[in-house]
């Protein structure tokens, strides 16, 4: 009996060894494909108006796929759209580490850099603070601005506007004989002495 019993433990470990070795692994997860499912899933979130939910589906996908992109340019589209450029540029950086030429995140830093330019210059206009250096750097970077976009104006003048005139202030740069005055009120173009 003792031999039918050794007869029977081999068979049955035999079977399962060859059973073992006839069965397929399961199929391997493709990693773009799985890339693909979550932003497409972060986007119809987006869609629904769930953008925090979007946000940490994209941030997620940014820590299981680090070399990729995608999530990151995401990402800066939706801060971007939500008018929290620090955010976008910041996420547009990072995939241009990951890809310099990405024209969506180039755009992202250009556009959202000069927004929050044209909004730290209207707070120093406010303030009556754009002088000095400050003011030298930004007529300079006026007009790269122009050179590069072939405009001699960077932003078209508006309909006339009621004009004050220039007071000097103590210690002031004065104005250039034939100078446009700026603009006064809310809304005047941040731009108006740089063009």
């Amino acid at each position: 009996m003792s031999q039918w019993k050794s007869k029977f433990i081999y068979g049955m470990a035999l079977t399962c060894l060859v059973s073992a070795c006839a069965t397929t692994p399961p199929p391997a997860v493709d990693p773009a494909a799985k890339l693909d499912a979550i932003v497409a899933e972060a986007d119809a979130a987006q869609k629904a108006g769930q953008t925090d939910k979007a946000v940490k589906l994209l941030k997620d996908a940014t820590s299981a796929f680090p070399a990729d992109k995608g999530p990151w340019i995401r990402l800066a589209q939706i801060r971007f759209d939500a008018e929290n450029y620090g955010d976008a540029i910041s996420y547009a950086l990072e995939g241009l580490n990951r890809d310099p030429k990405d024209k969506v995140a180039n755009s992202i830093v250009a556009v959202g850099g000069l927004r929050l330019s044209t909004k730290a210059l209207n707070d120093l206009r406010t303030q009556n603070d754009l002088n000095g250096n400050v003011r030298n750097e930004a007529q300079g970077l006026a007009k790269i601005l122009r050179e590069s976009l072939g405009e001699t104006v960077l932003v078209p003048a508006r309909p006339k506007a009621v004009v004050r005139p220039a007071v000097p202030k103590k210690g002031a740069v004065a104005a250039k004989p034939g100078a446009t005055p700026e603009p006064s009120g809310d809304g005047a173009n941040p731009f108006g002495s740089l063009q």
